[in-house]
């Protein structure tokens, strides 16, 4: 009875594109039958053409509105209870880049993978969705381009930060394709945007930035940062 109730599991995680199926508690009553007493199904959302009557049974409702949000952009987005937004492209680099505010002292506020083909429009959402979050004290922004340009990304954060007069600081990591074009940009923006190019500075900068700002929070008080030209 057991290795068929497995091998109906294994049929159903193939059948609906499953990325769980658990079945706990399974127990075992007096007269040696078997129930599953509670389940847990979770279904990959790349599969939803296929699975359009499964999908259909979603209930939004119960999900972060933030992340509902981020799905209709193609946004991964994932709120923690940190205080360091994130904007990343590919989920490893974004695992990596909240480690390393965990390693410096900061919690991230959030999993955020803009992916690979991302727009100027898609970065501009991301950021209306960070600034959402009325925990975040500062944005650390970690891109990778290499089918993604650097360039776009640029264009995506300097229009989020006029758009939504963004007053928290931005720090930002760019490397690869257009990446000189996209610091260029940047730099002629007049905007208080933080570039840097070492990923262990930018992580320490933004730990250091939310810190003082979830000071001048406690104290009621505001604070404006100023960006020399020097460091630009």
């Amino acid at each position: 009875e057991t290795v068929k109730m497995l091998m109906n599991m294994y049929q159903l995680f193939v059948k609906k594109d499953a990325l769980l199926i658990e079945i706990n508690p399974y127990a075992e009553d007096a007269l040696e039958g078997f129930f599953a007493l509670d389940a847990k199904f979770r279904f990959d959302d790349n599969a939803e053409f296929r699975q359009k009557e499964l999908f259909a049974l979603r209930d939004w409702t119960q999900e972060d509105p933030k992340e509902v949000e981020a799905a209709k952009f193609d946004l991964n987005y994932i709120a923690l209870d940190g205080t360091i937004g994130c904007m990343v492209n590919g989920a490893g680099l974004a695992m990596a880049t909240m480690d390393i505010i965990k390693l410096y002292g900061g919690d991230p506020a959030n999993f955020l993978d803009v992916g690979g083909g991302a727009t100027a429009q898609a970065v501009k959402e991301a950021f209306k969705i960070i600034t959402a979050d009325p925990k975040v004290h500062c944005i650390l922004v970690n891109i990778f381009g290499g089918i993604m340009r650097c360039d776009v990304i640029a264009e995506g954060i300097i229009a989020a930060a006029k758009d939504l007069n963004m007053k928290m600081p931005i720090v930002v990591r760019l490397q690869g394709t257009n990446v000189n074009e996209a610091r260029e940009l940047i730099r002629q923006s007049g905007l208080r945007i933080i570039p840097r190019h070492d990923l262990d500075e930018a992580a320490n900068l933004s730990v250091h930035l939310a810190q003082i700002v979830h000071l001048a929070r406690e104290m009621n008080m505001d604070v404006s940062f100023e960006i020399p030209d020097s460091v630009k």
